[in-house]
């Protein structure tokens, strides 16, 4: 199934959406005079079952007609993995309101995530009972119903349950369809400002401030909604009575996505035809929502198959005055392509020294630098490689990373090190000739990630280069 025909009928966590009822379905509260003691004795709170599936899904067609409905899968799915997060408002016999949650560990979640991402597509199989935040996925009212306070019902609801579950919060991603009428004269920031300010009622934000909901960031691409213009609110309510569990240590985590380039090394004829390669790997990892590309080691070595040279010495310093196309490239790479890369490692002069140097390459448009400290025999007798003097540890939009080049890896000090000053990443781009120096890699890498608990990542090449 793909995205455009998965089910979605998540409306931001809405109280109320379009309140034109559907034509051909008989309104369920009367309109004439109302009796409030009477309604609210015949209201009652309880979970969803499975048989409410029908009602469920004629309650979202009418509150949201430009989604489809849950599938029985999805719905089914819900109760079966988290029925206490599933509630409806019952009616005189019928059901009136409704919302969906689960619990999630909400460190594991970037504050840009998607209504796909936070739910698992709806069957909410990411759920996690030993997590800290209950993220409420769906509230509807019926047309009918509205301004009977059934949606503060089912707030306070998830309040109790929260409570009792003793969880850190409430978390909501809500959309704001009364953007669509305001779009072409403020921008989503300031039609938030102005609900907020009480100057205008968006008819979802506007109920979640009134239950007791802060307003902490908007979200692009929420979900597929051209009233919100794609956008949704990130709204948290916190639990005063949250009691942490002093036995349970709580690390700060985070989603991140990284592609490793097995490198194919094989004759190019020019810098254009090695930057095509480059740049189609770079343009699947960012297909693939990647948020850091590594490619291998001294790659670039693969620019000598036009390049005409009488030794190795000659051939990688002619290699190192492709320094500047290399670093505009890959630059240029990093910014259109929004992903981190860390572009190898490739052979750079600085004061007639040559260094084996890895590039790394934010989004942001930043470069930073880490050259090899261990040189081997080979590079030092046949290249003349100088050994780099420092390591670094770099910010990066995903947390602290380091950089060690093949042989560096097999160094615990400088592992300890980086660790030592916050790295949560080591990416490793490594070049071997011989199956052992290859395990030799990546048992080290392993080994540095068990005794830093930390991630180690490493990418080599493949192939050969004849004649070079």
């Amino acid at each position: 199934m793909t995205d455009k025909e998965a089910p979605n009928p998540h409306a931001g966590d809405s109280d109320a959406d379009r309140s034109t009822p559907h034509p051909a379905r008989p309104k369920i509260i009367s309109m004439g005079p109302i009796d409030l003691e009477e309604i609210q004795s015949k209201v009652v709170v309880r979970p969803l079952r499975s048989e409410d599936y029908g009602q469920i899904v004629e309650m979202q067609r009418l509150c949201f007609p430009t989604m489809a409905p849950w599938q029985r899968d999805q719905f089914e799915s819900q109760l079966r993995i988290f029925p206490e997060g599933q509630l409806c408002v019952e009616y005189d016999g019928e059901v009136v309101a409704s919302c969906c949650s689960l619990i999630v560990d909400f460190e594991e979640y970037d504050e840009t995530h998607s209504w796909r991402e936070i739910s698992s597509g709806g069957y909410i199989t990411n759920h996690d009972p030993e997590g800290d935040t209950l993220y409420g996925i769906e509230i509807m009212v019926h047309p009918d119903c509205r301004g009977m306070k059934l949606a503060r019902r089912l707030y306070q609801a998830r309040k109790d349950l929260v409570r009792q579950r003793n969880l850190k919060r409430i978390v909501i991603g809500g959309r704001i369809p009364g953007y669509a009428a305001c779009k072409d004269s403020m921008t989503p920031r300031e039609y938030v400002e102005r609900v907020m300010s009480r100057s205008l009622f968006d008819p979802v934000l506007t109920v979640q401030l009134a239950n007791g909901f802060q307003l902490k960031r908007l979200i692009p691409d929420y979900i597929g909604d051209e009233d919100s213009a794609g956008y949704a609110t990130l709204c948290e309510w916190v639990n005063l009575d949250y009691n942490p569990d002093p036995n349970r240590k709580y690390l700060p985590s985070r989603q991140v996505r990284v592609c490793v380039v097995q490198y194919q090394m094989r004759p190019v004829k020019s810098f254009d035809e090695f930057a095509q390669q480059c740049r189609y790997f770079v343009d699947v990892a960012s297909g693939y929502k990647s948020d850091f590309v590594l490619f291998p080691e001294i790659f670039t070595l693969q620019l000598l198959s036009f390049v005409p040279a009488t030794s190795p010495a000659e051939a990688v310093r002619k290699l190192a005055g492709f320094t500047p196309d290399y670093l505009e490239l890959f630059s240029e790479l990093a910014i259109k392509y929004n992903i981190n890369v860390v572009g190898g490692s490739h052979f750079t002069l600085e004061d007639e020294k040559l260094y084996n140097i890895a590039y790394l390459f934010k989004r942001d448009g930043g470069i930073e630098r880490q050259a090899k400290l261990h040189i081997t025999s080979s590079e030092k007798h046949w290249w003349g490689v100088e050994p780099g003097s420092s390591i670094g540890v770099f910010d990066t939009d995903k947390g602290k990373i380091a950089i060690q080049i093949c042989y560096d890896i097999e160094f615990p000090e400088v592992s300890r090190i980086v660790a030592e000053h916050g790295a949560q990443i080591i990416f490793v781009p490594f070049c071997t000739d011989e199956r052992y120096g290859y395990l030799r890699v990546r048992y080290c890498a392993q080994a540095r990630a068990i005794e830093n608990q930390m991630y180690v990542a490493i990418a080599g090449t493949v192939g050969n280069l004849p004649f070079v």
